[in-house]
């Protein structure tokens, strides 16, 4: 957390140099450090074991800064530096696509102060004819609102298991406590969540609120009742507690669960059978003040006396779920134990923080036999590109660490550029030399959906690129999915063998569940990659493997399920 607040700061104090005019180099030496720290899992392990600088790009100055910031919680020179420049600016550039310059002309010109100005400025047409915009730039800024209205009102999904991990943690700590699980829009694994919900089983319901309500993570209470309390976390998320008797956990966790529409669908099921479901259970249709309750411990209860098959929470949308489990057609739908390796892993040789043999410990740690090394290609310069020498080092490298390895092989991989044309980065005598080759698209996202599709297409042609990475370049809170013929690119991933990326990273997680389902019924196969940039990120695996889950992928949809010598198989 402490990582992605410092990280937030150096990148205002880059955007206030940017507007002052400032040298251009203190400019990107904060854009830089704001990359590591992003990539970087625990900056306070580093301070205290004094090794900020030995952090590439951290040097003497963002140092003393970042002990500052742990200390006090501030930075003096980032709190001087904010006087310099008007607060309205400033709240402009949290938009996407408002640059520091861009932010500046509207409040020099127009006096815009605010998001809602600025809106309200571009709806009407009054930003046309300032220096530089036009009506494309008008549409990119009403896009980037947007972008900025859903990222304020919600959070990613590993920020929310973080949050909700601290407070089960501190709940299940109690002897009173029987059972407390995760429900709502996190237990269904969406990509983002506005808040979350907790539910707790237990006799002993005060004692529960009472420490629920003095967690460690609480900063501010909404309401404290005996059943149900409500508060803010430090993180600035409402964190919602329910207590149930342990006799009606299993109804209380499908109702509170959802979805809605999932909820609804169930209920017309019940009473088709003249029985009616709600949180406390399944119980006849009579008239009796006093009824039998048929089932409500468990999920598994409930689902069964409806005669249909147990529904994971991943599938619980509406989406055919309901009718597939009458009629006991719905899949085996992939676990987490099923990845036997992961393909795309950066290292320090690019913009990774950890070394290749810190990578494959991290790795054997979670049980896989392989580890794809995937560092980016040559004309990335921003995340520091591997040229042809670079390769060659860090090949002999990986050969070297393999011979002393048993039951493990690191591969050798790379992450190479689609140009704006649908060229790759490297000439096939350099990309037949690697393992696997994974093609993306890091630049043109403003190119037409036929551009782009022919970009992507073209990639999957070439004879040498086994995987497409993070297919529609989404990242949440900052950039939507570029425009795609999708199903054209469906069919020549199919038609290619080129497998689909289902990207793991918590502001990626692409593909995203409905293009995961309209993929699979155009034939394709997937693999999920964590695209890691330090050892911690291998544990995002879990969120791909959600994605997976809810675009109702098996184990046989996905290649990383393979054994070493299958996968290599399965290349081109």
């Amino acid at each position: 957390m402490k990582n992605l607040e410092i990280a937030n700061i150096f990148s205002s104090i880059a955007q206030i140099l940017e507007i002052k005019s400032d040298n251009l180099f203190r400019i990107r030496a904060y854009e830089r450090a704001v990359e590591i720290l992003q990539d970087l899992d625990n900056i306070e392990e580093y301070a205290a074991a004094d090794k900020l600088t030995e952090i590439p790009g951290i040097g003497k100055d963002l140092e003393s800064k970042i002990k500052e910031y742990l200390s006090t919680g501030r930075i003096g020179y980032y709190e001087d530096l904010k006087k310099e420049v008007p607060l309205g600016i400033l709240e402009l550039l949290k938009v996407p696509s408002v640059g520091p310059k861009t932010a500046k002309l509207f409040y020099d010109e127009l006096n815009i102060k605010d998001v809602a100005t600025l809106e309200k400025f571009a709806l009407e047409g009054k930003l046309l004819g300032l220096e530089g915009v036009k009506e494309k730039t008008v549409e990119n800024i009403l896009r980037g609102i947007d972008i900025f209205k859903r990222g304020s009102e919600r959070i990613d999904i590993a920020t929310a298991w973080d949050i909700a991990a601290r407070f089960v943690s501190e709940l299940r700590a109690l002897k009173e406590v029987k059972r407390v699980e995760v429900a709502g829009s996190l237990r269904r694994m969406k990509e983002t969540v506005k808040d979350i919900d907790i539910l707790v089983a237990s006799n002993k319901p005060q004692k529960v609120m009472d420490v629920f309500c003095g967690c460690a993570e609480v900063k501010d209470v909404f309401a404290k009742g005996i059943t149900k309390s409500s508060v803010l976390s430090k993180g600035g998320v409402q964190v919602d507690a329910r207590v149930v008797k342990p006799d009606s956990f299993g109804a209380a966790l499908l109702y509170f669960t959802g979805s809605k529409n999932h909820n609804v669908k169930i209920r017309t099921i019940a009473a088709r059978r003249n029985l009616k479901v709600n949180e406390y259970g399944v119980f006849p249709v009579t008239r009796k003040k006093s009824q039998e309750c048929l089932a409500s411990k468990t999920e598994e209860d409930l689902y069964k006396i409806l005669k249909m098959q147990y529904i994971a929470p991943e599938l619980r949308e509406d989406t055919g779920e309901v009718e597939a489990a009458l009629k006991n057609k719905l899949p085996k739908l992939i676990e987490l134990k099923d990845i036997k390796g992961d393909l795309h892993a950066h290292s320090n040789y690019s913009d990774g923080k950890n070394t290749i043999r810190e990578i494959v410990d991290a790795a054997r740690k979670k049980g896989y036999e392989y580890i794809a090394i995937s560092d980016h290609s040559q004309s990335l310069k921003v995340a520091r590109g591997l040229s042809i020498a670079d390769l060659k080092i860090k090949k002999k490298e990986i050969d070297s660490v393999n011979k002393r390895l048993k039951g493990f092989r690191v591969l050798f991989g790379t992450e190479v550029e689609i140009d704006s044309a649908g060229n790759i980065d490297y000439d096939d005598e350099i990309l037949k030399e690697f393992d696997f080759v994974i093609a993306a698209i890091h630049s043109g996202f403003k190119q037409s959906k036929e551009q782009l599709s022919r970009r992507i297409i073209k990639a999957c042609r070439n004879k040498n690129v086994d995987i497409i990475a993070h297919p529609t370049g989404r990242l949440w809170g900052a950039r939507d999915s570029y425009e795609l013929n999708f199903e054209e690119v469906f069919k020549a991933a199919k038609d290619t063998n080129t497998i689909l990326e289902i990207n793991s990273f918590p502001n990626r997680l692409d593909l995203g569940d409905s293009l995961i389902r309209l993929a699979r019924q155009n034939g394709a196969r997937f693999i999920i990659n964590t695209d890691s940039h330090a050892v911690a990120h291998l544990d995002f695996m879990k969120f791909g493997v959600a994605m997976a889950r809810r675009g109702w992928l098996t184990k046989q949809d996905v290649v990383n399920t393979l054994s070493l010598k299958d996968i290599l198989k399965a290349r081109k």
